[in-house]
């Protein structure tokens, strides 16, 4: 089945609508009464402190050495921590920690984890899938149903039950230093579809989906674990761009959101005050006017977009007060605990806005299942996240992205019978890509000393392989091979390959270039599955997903089907 975008409007009506909450697949009316009656009981049975511990979410890493174990360890039993968000590096240390605190915890202790292109985020071991800007190319959306479904499947055999993804920001802005690679591209449309496809996969198979960075980090240029960027557009662009994902997705069941830490003065007056610390954003635009009931979270809050601002505590209490259900990453819950009680004693946050969060929290709990939790098989761990249907699926996800942007004589795809010179270019290995176009055409690996010496009918194939180790890596392309492109296109027939983001392409001169492909990134499975499609093996049918410039808008590409057909 094919998730068009025509037929969004029928698609969001497949999750149960339930106020928004996080509502399981095929679940009972009795187990959600279940849920309410334990959400209610618990609540009632708790101390003041207890119930206040439960707004907060700290990370456990497994590289900061024994002290900082221990601290979360106090944290779980002493001050009842809502949650924890897993962090680098050794799986196997976590899965074994996971077990030892959901036994401590008095309350089940939701697990989270940033997993955006799989568990790899975090966990080297486990296998990579692509990034968003990636996935946006692919134009069948079943298959990032598909990719998050057996994401969730990683995640619950790692017992992580909250996959903070995905991200629906649109990317409108090629400089944007933190989103870029991690959006779904520059096309509000295939934005939702997408973040609607994902986030149904992780939840039809019981890992809770978040949405973010509302209200949206699309058009930032500065990264806001360093500073507060600044989104400076009226209500109407905000309308139009960078609300519409989220505006149309909290209609359905999806269990959270993330609140950014951005400043947006059309929407927040006082100035300098991020998102996630706005209660005119958190509480009377999403929650009042979206109506959006499910679990409310804020991004990171030791990022300096806050941190440099508010002192650890203070930006708890005013992320609590804004709105927030849950404070992410809290440096300091002790004293964050310690100032919400004063709130809620003085009367400047009442009652009832704790009752709220603590609510929904318990009542998410159980619709996780963890009431009834199960300890984590520490066997053969790197198998289940790292084996052949990881790969397989990988590979059909990059094969259905790669996009055809020029065909000029028809030279993809390539003739046995021709002679092609191969050269790769920029800063990342590119031997898998020989190899596999070797496997399947005559092909000459040459380095830039060589051509002047490239035989005058010759075609030449330049590959861009840009860093592919994170998700951050600048795209631009050097000015050195800048010049190379436009001194062998000028002289011969050419293919250009790029295996980093389309944005590369925004400045560079591709007019006398007689054949584009973009490849997205620059891996083992994207270098094998653009060396099958240039070679006709399988069909191309991806669009470009961003919009790189007036001669390339967002949605180009030319399908090609494989050579037996």
């Amino acid at each position: 089945m094919r998730f068009k975008i025509q037929l969004l409007s029928a698609l969001l009506g497949l999750f149960i609508s339930v106020n928004a909450q996080y509502i399981p697949q095929n679940i009972s009316k009795k187990i959600i009464k279940e849920a309410e009656l334990y959400a209610e009981n618990t609540y009632n049975k708790m101390s003041q402190e207890e119930r206040i511990g439960q707004l907060f979410i700290v990370s456990l890493y497994t590289n900061k050495g024994e002290d900082f174990i221990q601290n979360v360890r106090n944290q779980v039993v002493q001050e009842h921590i809502g949650g924890l968000i897993l962090m680098q590096e050794d799986a196997h240390r976590q899965a074994m920690l996971i077990n030892e605190f959901q036994d401590k915890a008095e309350v089940p202790l939701m697990i989270g984890i940033d997993a955006e292109w799989g568990l790899y985020q975090r966990f080297s071991i486990a296998y990579k899938y692509p990034w968003a800007i990636t996935l946006g190319a692919i134009q069948d959306n079943h298959l990032i149903y598909e990719m998050s479904s057996k994401i969730a499947e990683d995640c619950k055999r790692m017992g992580i039950n909250w996959n903070f993804a995905p991200v629906v920001d649109v990317n409108t802005n090629p400089a944007n230093p933190i989103i870029g690679n991690r959006s779904f591209g520059s096309e509000i449309q295939n934005v939702i579809a997408k973040g609607y496809a994902y986030a149904k996969g992780l939840q039809e198979h019981g890992v809770m989906a978040s949405l973010k960075h509302f209200p949206g980090h699309g058009d930032t240029d500065k990264d806001s674990h360093l500073d507060l960027p600044v989104v400076t557009y009226d209500t109407i662009r905000l309308n139009r761009i960078e609300l519409a994902p989220f505006r149309a997705l909290t209609k359905d069941s999806i269990g959270g959101i993330m609140v950014a830490h951005l400043y947006v003065p059309a929407l927040e007056k006082e100035k300098n005050i991020p998102a996630s610390l706005s209660k005119n954003i958190v509480t009377d635009l999403l929650k009042n006017k979206y109506h959006y009931k499910g679990l409310v979270i804020t991004d990171a809050l030791n990022m300096n977009a806050v941190a440099k601002k508010f002192s650890a505590g203070e930006i708890d209490l005013r992320a609590f007060r804004a709105g927030n259900d849950l404070m992410l990453f809290s440096q300091d819950v002790k004293t964050s605990k310690k100032l919400i009680a004063q709130a809620l004693q003085n009367g400047t946050i009442p009652e009832s806005r704790l009752k709220e969060s603590v609510i929904k929290i318990l009542k998410t709990k159980y619709l996780l299942g963890l009431t009834h939790f199960k300890p984590i098989d520490l066997n053969n761990i790197p198998n289940a996240l790292n084996n052949h249907t990881h790969k397989e699926l990988v590979e059909k996800l990059y094969a259905h992205a790669i996009t055809l942007i020029k065909n000029q004589n028809n030279l993809i795809p390539l003739d046995k019978a021709q002679i092609y010179y191969y050269l790769p270019l920029e800063e990342a290995p590119y031997q898998v890509f020989y190899q596999e176009l070797k496997a399947r055409a005559n092909v000459k690996l040459i380095s830039p000393k060589d051509i002047d010496n490239i035989p005058k009918n010759a075609v030449v194939l330049i590959g861009l392989h840009k860093d592919n180790s994170t998700a951050y890596k600048p795209y631009k392309i050097s000015e050195k091979s800048k010049a190379i492109i436009r001194k062998i296109s000028s002289n011969h027939a050419t293919v250009l390959d790029l295996f980093g983001s389309p944005y590369a392409l925004k400045d560079l001169d591709i007019s006398n270039v007689s054949g584009v492909v973009v490849s997205y990134e620059n891996n083992t499975p994207s270098m094998r599955a653009s060396a099958r499609a240039l070679a006709g093996e399988t069909t191309i049918e991806g669009r470009l997903s961003v919009l790189v410039n007036s001669q390339l808008p967002a949605g180009s590409g030319i399908t090609l089907n494989p050579k037996n057909k």
